[in-house]
Formats: C-alpha cells, structure tokens, sequence
C-alpha cells in the first residue's frame, strides 16, 4: 500500500497489491484523470496517458493552443462551464448569479489511517497501517472556496474510497447547487451496467444494459434511498461473470436523495458521477463554513463480481458496520407482525413467546401496536409510550416476563413519523415536513417529523430512551413507511430551504449516533418497509436490516441474490413466515422457506402454536440447524452460483474461514419432469481437502466439486420410481459438505 507523489511529472500514484489509481496535476491546475485498474508497476512518468489532440467545433482554454480542451480530457473533479460541456461534479452559485468555477491545485497532504467524516456515515480503520489517505487541496481563486478531496486506499483488496470537504474561505456566502461525491472518467465505455432496482417487495433485482452515447442514472429524489433503486452501480465487461473477468463496483454511504449516473460522449469516453442528487439539493456556504459529502466506495477487481462482491462484504461487514454486534451471530427471533398485526394481548404476545421458547427461539420481537391510541395505521404514532389497555404492565413489565421465559426481548419503533391522531401532533403541529399554504401529503396515514430541525429529534430520542432505560430491551426495529412529500422546514430561511432533504438524513444519523452509543448492546435493524432504506448509510449504524417485506422464500431469492452483490450476508433480515405468503399467496414447503432464510440473520415471522405437531418438529430441527452453522452462514465467505434472473435453478454457498465446511443452498422453482443429468460447480474450496457430501455420503477433493461439479440430479431426472414420494414446485435442498481429511 502506497501512495506515491512524483513531484517532475506532477502525479499521484496510489496502489496496493491488487489496484492502481492514477492522477496528474495537469497545466491549468484541474487533475487529471490517467488510470484506475489493476495494479501496475510505479515509475516516474505516466503523463503520455493524458492524450490531447485539436478537434472540430471545440472550444480551448489557451489562446494559441487548440489542443488542451476540458471537453477530452479525462478529470478528478471536473467544472462546466470552462471548455467541458459534460455533466459536472461540482457547481456553485455566486453573488453575482456566475455559476463558473475554475478549482486549481493548492497542495497535497499523506496521512496513515483513515478520518471520520463528522454527522456522516463512513468506512473507518481500526490500525492506522489499514490504509492510507490522500489530501488534495483545490481552490478557485475567484470565490476563495476550497475543495479537499479525500482519497482512501486500503491495503487489502481493490478498495478506494472518496469524498469532497468544501471550506469557504471568502468574504462573502456561496450556493453549493451541485457537490457530487465522486467522478470518475474512463477511457471506454465498453462496458455493462448492473444496477439493482425493484419497487415494494421487490426490491434489489439485478438489471442490465449496455451502455450508449447519452446519460443513464438512477436515483432517488423521495428523502430516502427507495425501493426502486439502490444506491449502487456495476460496471462489468460483457465476457464477465461471477467467477471471471472484469468490473467495478460503486457504492454511496448515503441515505437520501442520490445520483448515480453515466455518461457516454461522442469520443466514447465514460463520466461516472456519484453522490448527492443535485435536482433536489442547494446548501448555503457562509463564510468559514464547511460542507462535508457522503462518502463513496469503489472497487476494482478483475475476478469476478463474486469476487467484487467478496470484497464490498468483507468491508462493510468489519470497517462499516460498528459495535457489540459486528462480529457477533444473530439471535433467532421470532416476530409477532404477521401472526397478529394489530389484534394481541399481552396474554397471547406470552403465548407466542412461550411456544418459541420451547423450539429453541432467542429473541421475542414486538412489532407495531404497542404504544398510544394505536389499534390500527390511522392513529398513535409519536406517542411511544405503552397502551395499557393492551399491555397492562407496560413494556417494562412485558419484557421482563419475556426474559423470564428465558428469551430477550427487541421492540419495534418508527421514530421518524407521526400521525395527526396523537397526542405528539396535537401538541407540536408544526413539527411536520410541511409546504406553507400547499396540501400536505400523507403516505399511510403519517407524515414527516421534522428532523432538520434538533429540538424535534431531542423530543424523539428523549421518548425512546426513556423506554430503552426503563425495560430490558435488547433489539430495535427502527421502521420507516412513508417517503417525503412537500419538503419544506418552518425552522429554515427561504434561502435555505434545499438543504431540508440532507439536513433530515443528518438528524436520523444523529438520533442513530446517540442511541447507539448510549444502549452499544442493543441490536438495530433497520427497516423502511422493508428495502426501502437498506443501504451503507444504515449499516453503519445498524449492522443488519429487513431487506423487504416481502417473505415469501421464492421472491425471496431474488431479493436477497441481488442484495448480496454488494451487502454481506450478516446484514439481511431473513425470515419463515407463515403460508399462504400475505404478500404473494403462495404455498411454499417449510423447509424451503428456512433453507432460504438461512442465508441471513434467521428469524420466524408466524405464530409457532398454530403448526401442527409435525411442523414443530421440523423447526426445533431449522433452529438446531442454525444455531449450529450461523457463524458460518452470517460470516463466512458467500458465493452466487446459479441466478434466480436466469433458469429454474437457484444457488449460492458459504465456505468457512479454514475452508473445512461448506454449505449449498440450491432451489428449484418449479418441478420437472424426465429432466436432464445436472451438477452444480462449487466456489472457493480447498482442492486438496476431501469433502462428505451430508445428501450422498459421498466425498469428493475441492477440485472435483470445483471443476468437474456436485451432481445435484434427484428423481426428476427419468421416471419417478413408484413408492418416492415426489417432488413438487419449490423445492430446495442444504448440502452440508465436510472436509473429512486435510
């Protein structure tokens, strides 16, 4: 791990052994973008890489030169307006109404390790000899403002992160109407574009495109960010797959509105820019005032987007994600929502509670309906205190009678909203997101609290608190169901008003900060309706979240294949719920509910007394299961095998750390008939270790399983024998695989 300066050629060169990003301080000052790929060797001169020709109908910044134009040079950070007509990665308003900007080279510092972004969510080091940070300064002489790009570059795998520190240095305030996190301009644009994008419930499928001559985005402009898409692109070459070639991953640490976007000129160049979506976004920079973006990640690898994906998990898993719970395997709940919803008593939460006890279940959660007037969506939300007509010993005297089942006890909250039939709206009106003299949207009957504004997050986070000091808790489902609508603070200037958006994403990680720090031993999961805010941003202060409401095993597969191309498998909320699904109506068999969620946190999201005896039995077994391979599941190493986007069959697995045990999950979706021979190619074995298969008691070296494959054939392949009981549709098999010698 390097960072090297080349003070004759004016290049930065920052490499470890798997990567190398390239720059150069070019003659007016801007960086120049040379190279980010695959490491190559260092050497003083890499400056033919900026190739500059006269072109027609090109405009230059030197007056004798028809060579050196913004519009075909590759750039760090690039401006419009001066010669470059592409999209730009910052902008920024004067007094006199100019939106130029020319931010030019100012100096440069090294340092060992990695800073905290303040009020923001970011990757972080533990040992300062984890990675190394580059500070480029630039300023525009013009305004005063300065731009410290910030690069970090890890010293393992393809890893570099970047963000922008505006600091106003000038007499008079500036307009940021465009601060984007990152640019990054390629050479080509032979390249595919991978985003994952859904809507409710199908959140996180994986979509692909060739790129164009034109701009392709996604983004969010709905306060958070979304369900349609999530904040993170690949790049891959068309000859890659998951186990070869070529791709970069773009990841934002962010919660809100964002922009991913690219950008294809008429020379084939490729512009990625990433950051905060500029449509919805204008900060006011006073004078000595700071404005820090969101971080973004970016990872090289030519090894496949298992490989890629590898890398972003191992990341976020262990320098993202923070706390008691980081390392730790995730206690097996079981979660009242869709056994009761709204209809429960205190009698039958113990009821349910008890039942799960009995099948070897952890942690009881109580979802909404807890608190206040609240016996449907219409009525109670901001009033978190307990409804004692339901709960007659309060939540403190329930949790108590949980942990004296012998479980723990998680709670569902939704800090953010209100609803007008509470008494928190009553007393405080104007403490919504609301448009003066504009109707006032709801979404589920709830509104926005205002979390731009500190004295309405001190009020939640005093409620909350209150709670978590009072009852044994030791989980919390943070809820999110609506998204923003008439954006507008009473608390804000006119001049103002575009920073609301940002300013409630900093007031969410506020209320997240300080209870997390208070209660380090309390698991949060984040949820927004499932997948609507599953995102960096909330790993870094919920290690893990509920990636879609939709719990149905075979959607689920979808769901959670797409979310694993960039999040580890510790982070997703995975859960049996009852059939028929509530969200698809189908009947799936119990055991491929559980072998799906599996890949996950683990959890019950039914009333375990209503099984039949039988079904009891094969969940006292699902949970013996887990508990015995969790560790493995949740934090071993995760490979996509077959895509649920592609065939009939699905599967994935997980190898342990020592490469000694690995787990097969494979799924069919509907069942077939006189069907072909099939064996599946495994990932990331020991070729030398010999593995037992748990179905076949067969073992088999690595290299068999990894070259040759596992045959995977059942009695669907021919004629099924009389006295078998048959397959049906959904079916799924775990092979456990065992190194029986090393």
């Amino acid at each position: 791990m390097h960072i090297t300066f080349h003070e004759s050629t004016k290049t930065f060169h920052l490499y470890n052994d798997d990567i190398s990003y390239i720059m150069t301080i070019m003659r007016n000052g801007h960086l120049g973008q040379l190279y980010f790929g695959e490491r190559i060797r260092d050497k003083e001169d890499f400056s033919y890489l900026l190739e500059t020709c006269e072109r027609p109908m090109t405009s230059y910044i030197y007056e004798n030169d028809r060579t050196f134009s913004l519009e075909h040079i590759r750039q760090e950070y690039p401006v419009f307006g001066t010669t470059d007509y592409r999209q730009s990665a910052v902008e920024i308003q004067q007094e006199n109404g100019s939106r130029i900007c020319d931010f030019q080279y100012l100096g440069h510092t090294l340092s060992e390790g990695k800073p905290l972004l303040p009020g923001l969510p970011a990757t972080y080091t533990e040992h300062e000899e984890e990675a190394l940070t580059l500070t480029v300064t630039l300023k525009d002489a013009v305004t005063n403002v300065k731009a410290e790009l910030l690069y970090t570059i890890f010293a393992k795998g393809g890893i570099l992160t970047r963000s922008v520190r505006f600091v106003n240095e000038g007499t008079h305030p500036v307009m940021l109407t465009r601060a984007m996190s990152l640019c990054l301009d390629l050479p080509d644009h032979d390249y595919v574009w991978q985003q994952l994008s859904g809507c409710w419930a199908r959140e996180c499928h994986i979509h692909n495109r060739r790129l164009e001559p034109g701009i392709l985005s996604i983004g969010s402009m709905r306060g958070n960010s979304s369900h349609e898409h999530n904040p993170f692109l690949v790049l891959k070459r068309q000859s890659t797959t998951e186990r070869q070639g070529e791709a970069i991953g773009f990841s934002l640490i962010y919660s809100g509105n964002f922009r991913i976007q690219a950008e294809v000129d008429a020379h084939d160049t490729l512009r990625i820019l990433a950051g905060i979506d500029p449509e919805t976004f204008t900060w006011k920079l006073d004078c000595k005032e700071t404005f820090q973006t969101p971080e973004a990640v970016m990872v090289y690898t030519c090894r496949g987007l298992n490989h890629m994906s590898q890398t972003f998990h191992k990341l976020y898993q262990k320098r993202l994600a923070r706390g008691y719970w980081r390392d730790r395997p995730r206690p097996i709940l079981n979660n009242n929502w869709e056994a009761t919803y709204f209809d429960f008593t205190q009698e039958s939460l113990l009821a349910i509670a008890s039942k799960a006890k009995e099948s070897g279940v952890e942690l009881f959660v109580l979802d909404d309906g807890w608190f206040g007037a609240r016996n449907s969506e219409h009525a109670g939300l901001g009033d978190w205190k307990a409804n004692r007509t339901r709960l007659p010993d309060g939540i403190a005297g329930l949790s108590k009678q949980i942990e004296a089942l012998g479980l723990k006890f998680g709670l569902w909250f939704e800090p953010e909203m209100v609803n007008k039939d509470s008494d928190f709206y009553r007393q405080h009106p104007d403490w919504i997101l609301k448009t003066p003299d504009r109707n006032q949207s709801h979404g589920r009957y709830q509104y926005v609290l205002d979390f731009s504004r500190m004295e309405v997050v001190d009020a939640i986070y005093e409620q909350v608190s209150a709670i978590l000091r009072e009852a044994k808790i030791s989980y919390i489902k943070w809820d999110m169901n609506r998204s923003i609508t008439e954006c507008y603070s009473s608390a804000w200037p006119a001049d103002r008003q575009g920073e609301i958006y940002h300013r409630y994403i900093l007031g969410v990680y506020d209320l997240y900060d300080r209870l997390t720090k208070e209660f380090p031993q309390v698991l949060f999961e984040s949820c927004a309706s499932g997948g609507g805010r599953f995102d960096p941003g909330m790993l870094y202060y919920a290690p893990q979240g509920w990636i879609s409401d939709n719990s149905d095993a075979i959607e689920r597969l979808k769901i959670q294949y797409g979310t694993s191309m960039c999040y580890p498998i510790s982070s997703m909320g995975t859960h049996v719920s009852v059939i028929p699904n509530h969200q698809v109506f189908r009947n799936t068999p119990l055991h491929t509910r559980a072998n799906t969620a599996y890949f996950g946190t683990f959890g019950y999201e039914l009333d375990l007394n209503k099984l039949t005896p039988e079904e009891i039995e094969e969940v006292n077994a699902q949970i013996a299961f887990m508990k015995k391979y969790r560790n493995i599941l949740q934090f071993g190493t995760f490979y996509r095998l077959l895509s649920p986007f592609e065939g009939n069959e699905i599967a994935w697995m997980v190898v342990s750390e020592d490469l000694k045990t690995a787990l097969v999950g494979w799924y069919r979706v509907l069942n077939c008939i006189n069907a072909r021979y099939t064996r599946l190619r495994l990932e990331g074995l020991n070729p030398a270790y010999c593995y037992r298969n748990s179905q076949s008691g067969i073992c088999c070296y690595g290299d068999e399983l990894m070259y040759a494959g596992m045959i995977t054939s059942d009695e669907t392949a021919g004629q099924v024998p009389s006295g078998v009981t048959p397959y049906t549709d959904f079916e799924s098999r775990i092979y456990i695989l065992e190194a029986a010698e090393a």
